[in-house]
């Protein structure tokens, strides 16, 4: 992200830890991203990213078909949407289509769409005043507290200022696509986190009642089989709710006159009707397509987070490098039942972050997670027609530098496949005298951070009481903090370690014990 200060190099969130991908439907293949230090990375020549199959409207028993709703009637003053997102999504369409619609019924309508400096990746609004007669309608900018319907098609923009002042709680319709989209901030800070939950409660508390969350992101690219859908499925939701003082078939209408995506619209437009009539059957019609895989399915217990590691670490070395993994977790467990009774925090972050440091993406590991068939799998269900492959990697062994002293990559072509299903067959030499790859510095450099963490851990448990505890999770944490390959990493080594040596003087320093009630 840092290379290419894209937007499309999205956060993953995954059980063992945030990784990245391409987000395909907004990639613009410039392949800036290629030049970041991600020890393999791909390029897929000939191929088109795949789209989900869409679902037939019609054979959806489960989902009653919604009845007409009540349309909002338009008084002496005109009706006013705020609609709110980023651009390159598809926000203005929805202006656009609500004009035409009320155009269409002969009544008066203003737009303006306020996009400044936004182009894709921006916050954009968009406001819609609709009056009975053209005559009726002024000024057209949605004022404080005057919006009847705030359509948020994405929720950090919802939660601005310009959103939340023009809400009159009580009385304006607030819908608002739920999916977490992260912005430009990604790129330069890993650590970036989205205040979801901050931003929804903000909205309820100036929405009052007449509100709504939906991930249409996720529920468009499950029923249609592309996200761009959303926004119109927010639309219908709004409609089916009552907010919108337009008819069905005049907005159906605008659809097919703007002859964009004409059957995808019009169906994510129904969808989003069949959601905002009835939530949890919608919910529960929905939830077997938005199933995560395997691997974002987060642990729900410590003995989950240890049996998903030691079937890991099985496949990448073997059951007795797995076995210690376990004994080794199991050790800390019994520290911190003994030290600190019914806390398990300790162990959870050893569980997380010794595993984190016992497989490493080393040469063999690559070669195994691209030729046990998993890989293809990705991208048979990612891509259609996958041609040429090209792998662009910079291994340690090759020592490959340009002239600041920054690793270079090699591509290597399609005959990878064959060198990985090889390389990962000789996984056994991983440590060993024969092990030409684990000779590089950057190899026993990691070898020598598994073994000082242990020691760590060893010290931990030696010293942890009621008073020390929350420093020894901190400490035991610590490998978060080692992010990246080669060069990336060795930067975040070194600030892990002066952070780890600042938490380490604390918990040397004598803590008083937290009183403990007695049972």
């Amino acid at each position: 992200g840092v290379k290419s200060n894209c937007v499309s190099v999205q956060p993953l969130e995954t059980e063992f830890g945030r990784k990245r991908k391409i987000d395909q439907s907004s990639c613009n293949k410039d392949f800036s991203c290629v030049n970041g230090f991600c020890p393999s990375f791909v390029t897929v020549h000939g191929a088109k990213p795949r789209k989900a199959k869409p679902r037939d409207m019609q054979s959806s028993t489960a989902l009653a078909t919604p009845p007409e709703p009540k349309l909002p009637t338009i008084g002496a003053q005109p009706y006013s949407i705020l609609i709110s997102g980023v651009g390159g999504t598809g926000v203005v369409t929805i202006s656009a289509i609500l004009g035409m619609a009320a155009h269409l019924e002969g009544k008066g309508v203003g737009v303006i769409d306020m996009a400044g400096l936004a182009q894709k990746g921006g916050a954009v609004y968009c406001h819609v005043k609709i009056a009975n007669r053209p005559e009726e309608v002024h000024a057209i900018r949605v004022a404080a507290g005057e919006a009847d319907l705030a359509l948020g098609c994405d929720l950090v923009v919802a939660g601005t200022k310009k959103v939340l002042s023009a809400i009159n709680k009580g009385e304006t319709g607030v819908f608002v696509n739920s999916a977490e989209v992260y912005p430009g901030e990604i790129t330069r800070i890993a650590d970036f986190a989205l205040p979801g939950e901050r931003v929804k409660t903000a909205i309820r508390e100036a929405a009052g009642e007449n509100y709504g969350f939906v991930d249409a992101s996720a529920t468009a690219t499950a029923l249609l089989g592309n996200s761009i859908g959303a926004n119109m499925f927010m639309l219908g939701f709004a409609f089916q709710r009552g907010f919108v003082p337009l008819s069905e078939a005049s907005i159906l209408e605008a659809i097919r006159l703007n002859g964009e995506a004409v059957a995808m619209n019009t169906e994510a437009f129904h969808w989003g009707r069949r959601a905002a009539n009835d939530p949890k059957a919608f919910e529960a019609f929905v939830a077997p397509l938005l199933k995560p895989t395997e691997s974002r399915e987060m642990s729900k217990s410590l003995d989950e987070i240890i049996e998903r590691r030691v079937k890991y670490l099985t496949a990448y070395q073997n059951a007795d490098y797995a076995q210690r993994y376990k004994l080794r977790v199991e050790k800390a467990l019994a520290a911190e039942h003994a030290k600190t009774p019914g806390k398990t925090d300790y162990a959870s972050a050893v569980a997380r972050y010794l595993f984190k440091l016992m497989a490493i993406k080393d040469e063999y590991e690559v070669a195994r997670l691209y030729s046990d068939g998993s890989f293809r799998r990705q991208l048979d269900a990612a891509f259609e027609n996958v041609g040429k492959l090209e792998f662009h990697m910079a291994p340690p062994i090759l020592g490959r530098k340009d002239a600041q002293g920054v690793p270079t990559k090699t591509t290597f072509g399609p005959w990878m496949m064959s060198a990985y299903r090889v390389l990962a067959g000789l996984k056994f030499l991983r440590g060993g005298a024969l092990d030409i790859f684990g000779k590089t510095t950057e190899r026993r450099q990691e070898r020598q951070l598994l073994a000082d963490y242990e020691k760590l851990l060893d010290e931990l448990e030696a010293g942890m009481n009621t008073g020390s505890h929350a420093l020894a999770v901190q400490l035991a944490a610590i490998p978060e903090k080692i992010r990246g390959y080669g060069h990336v990493k060795e930067s975040h080594i070194q600030k892990a370690k002066a952070e780890e040596a600042k938490l380490l003087a604390k918990f040397r320093t004598p803590q008083t014990p937290m009183p403990v009630a007695a049972e």
